[in-house]
């Protein structure tokens, strides 16, 4: 403590004795009820997390596609099966530059924090300093016999302190450690974005390209149904309409090839700027075209209580929440006075010259008689704001309603969008049975038709039919789907997995680190452990270390 300090410093030239007179029983007197006062006293609300509603069972629960016991969902999506899935989910945690992004914001939060815990300490304290060659003027009154030459040096140190008597600067630090969990969090939300836009968009490419093979299969058989009708022409056993309705079909199959292309290129893009790499970096990695990743029979959805303590934009609204409740203290102090100690020690001397002897002579700068020194307490209290204060107060209060309100609104909400996906997944995959018996029967239709039609039983129209709706068919299995991995992704984001695979790992890159660390001293705060305050340590503390 700041006056602690001066008086050991102090006492080495016996002056203490000084400081024991009225003024000095005042200082100590204030600086130990501010003390007392500093250890009990915290205005503004406890923080006391909310009751949020959440479902009791999922709806589909009784669906045998379902399982709702207690699952780890830390790597999802392994049960697609699929190898190049499982590397590329990897690389784009390794690599991806948005989540690197959100790590660094975890770093920016610390050092917040390390902000918040230096304003316990004395928030101002500066040395001083200072050297000067001085003549006075012959002219000037009252100079004749002084010295009119001399250098002066001066060394000391000055500081004020705030004390913490309303808990101003402990309620800062729990908006910083809140703030820095909220940030963590936010990381871990960006994880889970992460790896479920990989795995939606994986799955886009493997739909894009198996529509692109169903289309050119598709083309083949127009073409040969072409040739059919050319021939009967020729043959004068049709007329030419056959032929140019099978031209028609056949060139309006071809036109959707581009669009699955662009598409399949698309996906790749995507795929390769989600790894942190340019367009095309990542092909080789992905290998040639591919089959939709197989769905497997069952899937585990968990129980409904583990949504909030899993989903990370839960946890991130609910820190949120945290950190304004704080402020509202932190705002609520300015109501009262504050207190104060403040004090400065140095030394002072210099060298003179007799203007009449015209001798120099020289004094220690680190003589007892040389040391000057002031300390003293204060208060001040913004009495006449106008309302400033109390208004602000209602601002806090009201940021703080509204962050609860996102709160409970952020955890229906992520109810909501489990129960879309799952109902997504049961009802696309239940289509796929469907269209897979459809397209069965639209192949058959195909080849009778083309048999009657080669038999002149039938017109062209009929295998034009046949044809044109067996296309539709199998596009629309492919993409059905590929709607079902969708669905599986989006309940799986929905769940809040994936974001468990950092464990312990560091929030960026070695390489950023090193980058950081070479132009910055961060000391050992961009270490994982560095960045999660320990749960022993009670926020309410009178003090804390800058750095723990």
């Amino acid at each position: 403590m700041l006056t602690t300090a001066i008086i050991k410093r102090l006492s080495f030239v016996g002056l203490d004795r000084i400081l024991t007179g009225s003024i000095a029983s005042a200082t100590f007197g204030l600086l130990i009820v501010s003390l007392v006062i500093s250890g009990c006293a915290m205005v503004g609300p406890d923080y006391v997390k909310p009751e949020a509603p959440e479902p009791e069972q999922w709806l589909a629960s009784n669906e045998p596609e379902f399982k709702t016991q207690e699952t780890n969902f830390s790597d999802w999506w392994t049960v697609f099966n699929d190898p190049v899935l499982n590397d590329l989910i990897e690389a784009a945690y390794q690599q991806n530059l948005p989540l690197q992004i959100a790590g660094l914001r975890i770093y920016e939060a610390r050092a917040q924090l390390g902000i918040a815990f230096g304003f316990q300490y004395p928030q101002t304290q500066q040395g001083l300093g200072s050297g000067s060659l001085n003549q006075v003027s012959k002219n000037a009154p009252n100079v004749a016999a002084a010295d009119r030459y001399f250098t002066a040096f001066d060394i000391g140190l000055d500081a004020a302190w705030e004390m913490d008597v309303w808990g101003k600067f402990r309620r800062a630090v729990q908006t910083g450690v809140a703030n820095l969990e909220a940030s963590i969090a936010d990381y871990d939300d960006v994880l889970v974005s992460l790896t479920s836009e990989v795995a939606r968009t994986f799955i886009q490419l493997r739909t894009s390209e198996e529509r692109l093979e169903v289309a050119r299969e598709n083309v083949k058989l127009q073409k040969r149904s072409l040739e059919i009708a050319e021939v009967r022409f020729k043959a004068g056993a049709v007329t030419e309409l056959d032929v140019t309705q099978a031209r028609s079909l056949l060139k309006s199959t071809e036109a959707t090839i581009p669009g699955f292309q662009t598409d399949v290129r698309q996906a790749q893009n995507a795929l390769a700027i989600l790894l942190g790499k340019l367009p095309g970096e990542i092909d080789a990695m992905l290998g040639g075209p591919g089959l939709i990743p197989e769905i497997p029979a069952e899937v585990a959805v968990g129980i409904p209580t583990e949504l909030l303590r899993r989903r990370p934009d839960i946890r991130f609204a609910e820190r949120q929440l945290a950190a304004q409740s704080a402020q509202i203290g932190f705002a609520k102090a300015d109501l009262f006075p504050h207190f104060s100690l403040f004090g400065t020690l140095g030394f002072e001397t210099g060298d003179y010259t007799d203007s009449r002897s015209n001798n120099s002579k020289a004094r220690d700068l680190f003589d007892k008689d040389s040391m000057y020194y002031s300390a003293g307490a204060g208060f001040n209290w913004d009495i006449f704001n106008y309302g400033r204060i109390t208004n602000n107060v209602r601002v806090a209060d009201a940021r703080f309603q509204e962050l609860a309100v996102n709160y409970e609104d952020t955890v229906i909400r992520a109810a909501q969008e489990v129960e879309d996906a799952m109902v997504g997944f049961q009802q696309s995959h239940d289509a796929v049975f469907f269209l897979a018996d459809a397209v069965k029967a639209s192949k058959r239709s195909v080849e009778l038709s083309m048999i009657q039609y080669r038999e002149g039983l039938v017109d062209y129209q009929r295998v034009l039919d046949t044809q044109r709706f067996l296309t539709e068919q199998q596009d629309d299995l492919v993409f059905t789907a590929g709607s079902v991995g969708l669905n599986l992704v989006a309940m799986y984001r929905a769940l809040g997995g994936g974001w468990q695979i950092r464990g312990g790992n560091d929030f960026i890159p070695t390489s950023l680190k090193k980058e950081m660390e070479n132009r910055t001293n961060w000391g050992n705060i961009l270490s994982p452990k560095k960045t999660e305050y320990p749960p022993s340590q009670d926020v309410k503390s009178i003090f804390h270390k800058p750095d723990w």
